[in-house]
């Protein structure tokens, strides 16, 4: 029996002296799990030597697929490509540095044989710098909390994934680290699993700490496109109605004040203009009405952009090839 194909995205910027080594040991994998391998080495416009070596490595062996950029357009984009290209039921993502290994890759297969449709890597412990352990588990903290979907390190480079689920999620700018996330919100099951994490050999990290601030306002686009993707209206009207109604309760108790005060001769006319709680309530409905208009507008667009798109992910159907009903024509055209 044929063993199932696998996948192995790499994503490469600047990494010549590791990839010799990465390959060597993903056919090591290969040759002692007998798996049946597709490798796709995806250069991120490196700078370096990287993209000859991939050719050599392309030209000796045929498992091995390689893709390159005309400038670095970023991992997410890497990635993108590697899945576009993938053959495998199961795609597996690794870094090229060499401190994700290829040794875990048996028991990510094995993991995923359980009925899980991602399986995300846990660095529990960290070969790196306490300067970026830090900010990344307070990053990965947030993100549990804010998306519902526990994972202890979202940030890690090696994952699997069915094939389903990288066609139907979408990647674009950084949101590559909240792949689990986003096909979470389609319904596909998200397992965990403690990987080694081996310290860096060669070269240096390709992130600082502006990191931690481009992975938070992706994470608040991430909240926004699974939780309201296909509803704006529901969180931007929200707001608008919201801020709205404290503005109309401002002008509204400014209306008595000033009644009152004109209705009683003893006492002095208030002026409202002289009162911030004016310039506070109109400040309030302004925005009240402005959110909303833009949430109408986002709808506007959502109804436009998502014509035709499946708003909803089908695990199976009790359908045959050409989408008939399953069972005997003839009992069928009896009834």
């Amino acid at each position: 029996m044929t063993p199932p194909l696998i996948t192995i995205v790499v994503p490469v910027f600047n990494e010549t002296e590791s990839l010799d080594q990465l390959y060597t040991e993903l056919i090591d994998v290969a040759t002692q799990h007998r798996y049946r391998l597709q490798i796709i080495f995806v250069d991120d416009g490196s700078a370096d030597n990287s993209w000859n070596v991939i050719s050599r490595l392309a030209a000796a062996d045929s498992q091995v697929q390689g893709i390159r950029f005309r400038r670095n357009f970023g991992k997410a984009a890497a990635l993108s490509a590697g899945f576009d290209a993938a053959q495998g039921q199961q795609v597996i993502t690794l870094d090229a540095d060499l401190q994700d290994d290829p040794a875990e890759i048996a028991r990510f297969i094995k993991k995923m044989d359980q009925g899980f449709d991602v399986v995300s890597g846990w660095k529990k412990v960290r070969r790196d710098p306490w300067h970026k352990v830090i900010p990344s588990r307070i990053f990965n903290w947030m993100v549990s909390r804010l998306t519902g979907v526990s994972l202890h390190d979202h940030n890690c480079g090696m994952k699997c994934y069915r094939r389903d689920v990288i066609h139907e999620v979408r990647l674009y700018g950084e949101l590559h680290r909240f792949v689990p996330v986003l096909a979470a919100a389609r319904g596909y099951r998200i397992g965990e699993l403690v990987i080694e994490h081996r310290a860096r050999q060669h070269g240096h990290s390709k992130y600082g700490w502006n990191r931690l601030i481009k992975g938070f306002l992706d994470l608040l686009t991430v909240k926004f496109l699974t939780g309201f993707g296909q509803r704006p209206q529901h969180m931007l009207g929200t707001i608008g109605i919201g801020s709205f109604f404290l503005g109309t309760l401002g002008l509204v108790y400014l209306a008595i004040i000033w009644f009152v005060s004109r209705m009683n001769v003893g006492m002095d006319v208030v002026d409202i203009h002289e009162r911030p709680a004016l310039y506070y309530s109109l400040v309030l409905f302004l925005i009240g009405g402005q959110m909303m208009s833009m949430g109408f507008l986002g709808e506007l667009i959502t109804a436009h952009l998502g014509y035709g798109l499946d708003t909803y992910s089908i695990s199976e159907q009790t359908s045959d090839v050409d989408g008939g009903p399953i069972g005997d024509s003839s009992v069928m055209d009896a009834k």
